[in-house]
């Protein structure tokens, strides 16, 4: 036996004590292999079968801790009925037959992210890209100064700088001064991690009690002493601003300075490269409704009453990029994102280019980015030479041959920079930019917001955003990738194993 209560000396204790051993052992052994596999992907399945098969007094209480990838009853609840008021009230609005009348590919995939959850597809949307740091953070503010009504905002990280996160802080706090309403959400986890909480929760906290239109809350809080445990990597890694229903920030940009706080990269000068949007349009309402999605899971409260709101108005909209907010996460069983971008990656016919930090597909990505090129499309895929985590380091690496003997470009972002935009363009016609990464993690225990953009405009400019990374980055050889150390190589494996433990 490879379990450790049968190698503690029982076999001198009496016989039926050591019968209950065994059976016991064996008893579990039977179970995992029926339980297990249900409704997992296979590789999954067979990671944490074999994890607890050979590591069992370290797996086992591990699956039982994080095995299960759903939110509890109580918030898959609120999501289904939010889901399904959100359904009711635009039902009437699906304007993907305008789009389907002069690409029925485009139009068959947004009709598939409204039947997973997803918003109209619309256009009359206005998108002004950011991807300077400072300019994103100083927008930001600017827009809430101007807030008259309500301001919402919900971020996976937030700091407390006087640079930075202090300037959007510094403006909420006047807005709350005003009389505007402020709401923000911050992941709990994520966001507990940063030096400096207890400084930041102290300041939220004399925020509220000073003005009572200041609210805010944190996003799926683990609280083990609550009896409202939930699996701890379970996290909302959204990063939403809305101000009035007007005005919409999203991206990739967490609410924190360039160095995300960390004494150990300002030795180092590295900074996270951002890429953020903002719009205006019927894109907005859909990004505001994913908020007051996230904000009833936490407090309870329906703010569909108070949503500036005005579907009429965003069903005439016309001209500016054609959008559609895609939500996803755990509240949403079907990946909602991995569908989108393997839909995507399917129709291209010339060019596929991937933006991530993280990339650790599982086989259906792996599968559609491999065809593509296969089929004469040219793939390029950019990452960091060096991600932030160790362990996401190794286990994206373990995928780089593959790509490249299919062949596919894989450029590295130089060190020690984090590259941490995310965005897809598909031809010379379609992107998706948001908060999601190309990883395991976003497809099936984040939750994130996508946009997708039918707007040729909008992919040039983002293009060349890409093509200024790109002429910092290195191409990856697949000889000399090859020849790298051994020790790498099996670190690499053992982190690409651990990668599918879900």
């Amino acid at each position: 036996m490879l379990w450790p209560l049968s190698g503690l000396g029982i076999e001198g204790l009496p016989a039926w004590i050591v019968i209950i051993v065994t059976a016991l052992e064996v008893g579990i052994r039977v179970a995992v292999l029926g339980i297990i596999p249900d409704n997992r992907r296979p590789n999954t399945a067979m990671a944490w079968l074999l994890a607890i098969f050979f590591i069992p007094v370290v797996a086992l209480p591990l699956f039982l801790l994080i095995g299960r990838n759903k939110l509890s009853r109580r918030r898959q609840q609120r999501q289904q009925r939010m889901n399904e008021a959100l359904l009711e009230a635009t039902s009437h609005m699906d304007l993907s037959d305008q789009l389907r009348s002069s690409d029925e590919q485009l139009g068959a995939t947004a009709a598939l992210n409204r039947k997973l959850g997803a918003f109209p597809l619309q256009e009359g949307n206005r998108i002004t890209l950011i991807s300077g740091y400072r300019e994103f953070f100083t927008a930001v503010a600017e827009e809430i100064d101007r807030a008259e009504d309500y301001v919402h905002v919900i971020s996976y990280i937030v700091g407390d700088d006087p640079e930075y996160a202090g300037v959007v802080l510094d403006a909420l706090e006047r807005a709350a001064a005003r009389g505007v309403t402020v709401r923000l959400l911050y992941d709990h986890l994520g966001t507990w991690r940063v030096r400096g909480y207890r400084r930041l929760k102290r300041r939220l906290r004399a925020a509220a009690q000073r003005w009572p239109n200041y609210q805010w809350y944190r996003a799926l809080p683990v609280r083990p002493l609550k009896r409202r445990f939930s699996r701890l990597d379970l996290r909302n890694h959204r990063k939403i601003v809305v101000v009035d229903g007007l005005v919409a920030f999203t991206g990739s940009a967490n609410l924190i300075e360039p160095h995300y706080q960390r004494r150990s990269a300002q030795r180092i000068n590295r900074r996270w490269v951002e890429l953020n949007a903002r719009l205006t349009g019927p894109a907005v309402t859909g990004l505001d409704i994913v908020f007051a999605t996230d904000w009833y899971a936490e407090s309870g409260e329906n703010l569909g009453p108070e949503l500036l709101v005005d579907l009429e108005a965003d069903e005439a909209a016309s001209g500016g990029s054609l959008v559609q907010v895609v939500p996803s996460g755990p509240g949403f069983p079907d990946e909602n994102n991995l569908r989108l971008f393997n839909d995507l990656i399917y129709q291209a016919t010339d060019r596929l280019v991937i933006c991530t930090p993280y990339l650790v597909p599982d086989d259906s990505l792996l599968y559609a980015l491999t065809n593509a090129s296969y089929r004469n499309v040219e793939v390029v895929v950019m990452v960091s030479r060096r991600a932030d985590q160790f362990t996401v380091q190794h286990a994206q690496q373990s995928y780089y041959q593959a790509l490249l003997e299919a062949g596919i470009t894989i450029l590295r972002y130089p060190e020690p920079d984090v590259l941490h935009a995310k965005f897809m363009l598909v031809d010379d016609d379609v992107a998706v930019l948001g908060s999601s990464n190309m990883d395991m993690r976003s497809f099936s225990l984040n939750l994130e917001v996508t946009l997708m953009v039918v707007d040729e405009q909008k992919v040039a400019e983002l293009r060349g955003i890409f093509e200024s990374y790109r002429r910092i980055s290195e191409p990856l050889d697949l000889q000399e990738w090859k020849t790298r150390p051994w020790h790498i190589r099996y670190l690499d494996n053992v982190f690409r194993l651990t990668s599918a433990l879900q």
